[in-house]
């Protein structure tokens, strides 16, 4: 279908959309249709996959049906502190000792599942910066031929922010029962996260013919897009509950911080393409308690917030 058949629900076909429009006056650059991204950040019914996306989407969409019990199995997870320590402090109780190691098994089990599944996570990534990066296609081109899929990469980033908030919540008392790099996973604040920005960062170091501005204007172009359609009251009214709400956000600032690990001077930069004073202002006009999570992810996952070229103003917006 022509771009233009996409518009008609805004406004007659004259070349721009009012989205596109919105977003040129904010000050970002974007050329992508307002169906697309009514579809990408929840506003109407799933994208369906096209043939030349159903192999890929297959394979994201099998990773993605465990995410919901991923995060209720997160939620539920209690931890053994007390068991563990009344085991330490008596340790010539043989039932307590037994009761304790009952109590941490299970975890253990859980906690190598969560690890397990960050790994499928990073392949599944990957297949999809591969599908919206390549040529001969632009990245706005990608996002609006390949709907289904950066539907799925949204999909991706809600989960891994509300994942890694869940998991600040969480005390962890588990940490020495699995292989070094399962525990230096946990020993992340935003474990996650920071699989999603290895990834990224992988697939840019390892595609050294593709462009980077084709992985960078990527996700540049959703930011842009989710910030629009925050601030705009039009685009906003559309938002039927929190929780879409909450995933516009959270996609929001997902990109932003990939961008920041593989943009060579990051998204802080007066060069970037992130206008980082407006997203960090839509943030914190959201209420307070629904935000406080993801402006700590750009407080502390991202790579440049502290590099000297970061303007003062912006690193006082983020104390």
């Amino acid at each position: 279908m022509h771009t233009c058949l996409l518009y008609r629900r805004h406004e007659k076909c004259h070349g721009e959309s009012s989205l596109r429009r919105d977003v040129l006056l904010s000050g970002d650059k974007i050329a992508v249709s307002p169906e697309v991204f009514r579809r990408l950040v929840k506003l109407e019914g799933d994208a369906q996959p096209t043939d030349g996306e159903r192999e890929v989407w297959n394979q994201i969409s099998a990773v993605l049906q465990d995410s919901e019990s991923m995060l209720a199995d997160l939620q539920s997870y209690k931890g053994a502190g007390q068991e563990i320590r009344e085991a330490i402090q008596n340790p010539n109780d043989i039932q307590l000792q037994e009761k304790a190691w009952n109590s941490v098994c299970p975890l253990v089990v859980r906690l190598k599942r969560f690890y397990e599944f960050s790994l499928r996570l990073e392949k599944a990534l990957q297949s999809l910066l591969e599908s919206l990066t390549c040529p001969p296609y632009t990245p706005t081109q990608h996002l609006e031929r390949e709907q289904a899929l950066a539907k799925e990469f949204a999909e991706i980033l809600h989960f891994t922010l509300r994942f890694d908030e869940l998991k600040l919540d969480i005390e962890n008392e588990v940490n020495n029962e699995m292989a070094n790099r399962m525990s230096l996973f946990y020993a992340e604040a935003t474990p996650m996260l920071k699989t999603l920005s290895n990834a990224t960062t992988h697939f840019v170091s390892e595609n050294k013919t593709l462009p980077i501005e084709n992985t960078t204007d990527c996700l540049s172009t959703m930011a842009s897009v989710c910030k629009v359609m925050l601030e705009t009251p039009e685009y906003r009214s559309r938002f039927t509950n929190e929780e879409t709400l909450l995933f516009c956000m959270r996609v929001m600032v997902g990109v932003i911080i990939l961008y920041d690990h593989v943009h060579p001077v990051g998204a802080f930069s007066k060069t970037s393409k992130i206008d980082m004073k407006g997203y960090i202002k839509v943030l914190k006009e959201q209420p307070p308690d629904t935000v406080e999570g993801l402006l700590n992810a750009l407080r502390f996952t991202t790579r440049h917030l502290n590099d000297e070229s970061t303007s003062k103003q912006i690193r006082a917006m983020l104390q």
